[in-house]
């Protein structure tokens, strides 16, 4: 079986097909080294390449090679003299060394160590991890278009010509053309066979010249048909088609009381900007909404967002309904896919709490696809979170909620939240 490489897009001394197939054997160490790089960087740096390390004593493979010769003593299963525990002299000498550490004698060897690029570090960033309900396809703009095939036509540019065609209609128009003169043909020629075969005479000798001068004409008839015309030309023919394209919008909402200080808010910033990190690469377009509440709520851009200051108490509520209200008027939910992270310590009125059960279960996740909320480094739990949890239980696929103590844990709360679960795959 033969195989075609296409190297076209490769850099010099480079292949794709074997670096792949590198990553892939080695799978492991490399997740490995982007979940403990994940912990020691910041969310803006997650869109850069990694060095990963790969230790010397798993590249080792199984190889032939030239024994050491001479006279050497070794200890073989069976033997007479030794047993388990015996304790055998080092000998002398030395050999290679570990981790770039050279031994007196001979040369060591370091690690294997290699970049990997954006890229390749998202895939493994984000491998396991699955958007719920990922299914919602709209039309937007006029630039969202693709080639595709528009059937066959009779004039067009010569380097769309499909020879198929051109040659079954040729092939058709010397059917055509030529079927009365074949039958003539194949009746003049019955005609003569008879004759031959019937006694000579001046009359039969006549009709047989006449014959075969009417065949000899049919046969240049016939002849004289083209085999290929400009007529019979056929070309392929491209249309452009809209591609439907997903898109998404991403509503952060964050607590940004009195009881909400700078720290949690960098963990809440964290945790949306990798979730909108992660929209990007499953959706075409993305928006993103940014609504903070105390008492009240309010659409904000990032900035104040992030580091605008309130004090006060906490409404949750009040978020939930302007987030309601603002997928109505802007985010059709048969066009959008939505998706609600929410950020808050867990503080909210009591008599609050119902109303934000109410507003979830009858107007928001009907429209949504998922709403992810995450309680950071509360004290306690309070009455929000038993709430939210009575929502959980109701709607796991579409509603789920985590605790977050510390920036180590942003990263294995965002893949809890969004891991392939294996319903969604049951049929």
């Amino acid at each position: 079986m033969s195989f075609i490489v296409d190297r076209r897009l490769n850099g010099r001394h480079k292949s794709t097909i074997n670096r792949q197939r590198f990553l892939k054997r080695y799978r492991e160490h490399i997740r490995e080294a982007v979940n403990d790089a994940v912990n020691q960087r910041s969310i803006r740096d997650m869109q850069r390449g990694e060095r990963i390390v790969i230790p010397r004593k798993d590249l080792s493979e199984p190889q032939f090679h030239h024994g050491p010769g001479g006279r050497r003593s070794v200890v073989h299963p069976g033997n007479r003299e030794f047993q388990q525990g015996d304790t055998i002299t080092r000998p002398p000498g030395g050999g290679a060394g570990d981790g770039g550490q050279a031994s007196n004698q001979g040369e060591g060897l370091d690690d294997f160590a290699f970049e990997l690029d954006p890229r390749e570090f998202l895939n493994f960033l984000f491998e396991g991890l699955a958007l719920p309900n990922l299914i919602k396809r709209q039309l937007q703009g006029e630039s969202s278009y693709r080639a595709v095939h528009g059937g066959i036509v009779s004039e067009g540019n010569p380097s769309k010509i499909n020879i198929v065609r051109s040659m079954r209609q040729a092939s058709m128009r010397r059917r055509a053309l030529g079927a009365a003169s074949r039958r003539q043909l194949g009746e003049l020629k019955a005609e003569q066979a008879a004759l031959l075969e019937q006694e000579q005479s001046p009359e039969r000798q006549a009709r047989l010249a006449e014959l075969g001068e009417l065949i000899a004409r049919r046969e240049g008839r016939v002849s004289r048909i083209p085999f290929l015309d400009t007529v019979d030309l056929r070309y392929n023919h491209t249309i452009r088609q809209p591609v439907p394209v997903s898109r998404a919008v991403m509503f952060c909402i964050m607590d940004v009381s009195g009881s909400m200080n700078q720290e949690m808010k960098e963990l809440a910033k964290r945790f949306f900007l990798l979730l909108f990190l992660f929209l990007q690469r499953n959706y075409t377009h993305t928006e993103i909404v940014f609504i903070r509440h105390h008492t009240s709520a309010k659409e904000v851009d990032e900035q104040e967002f992030f580091y605008s200051r309130e004090t006060g108490g906490t409404i949750v509520s009040s978020a939930l309904k302007l987030t309601s209200d603002i997928i109505r008027e802007r985010y059709p939910e048969d066009e959008w896919n939505i998706y609600t992270a929410q950020a808050s310590d867990g503080d909210n009125w009591n008599d609050d709490s119902p109303t934000c059960v109410r507003i979830l279960r009858e107007e928001l996740l009907p429209k949504m696809q998922y709403f992810a909320y995450v309680e950071i480094m509360p004290r306690r739990h309070q009455a929000l979170w038993d709430s939210y949890m009575q929502v959980h239980l109701q709607h796991p696929n579409a509603f789920a909620l985590q605790q977050i103590d510390g920036p180590e844990d942003i990263y294995p709360v965002f893949r809890e939240l969004f891991r392939q679960r294996m319903e969604e795959h049951t049929p």
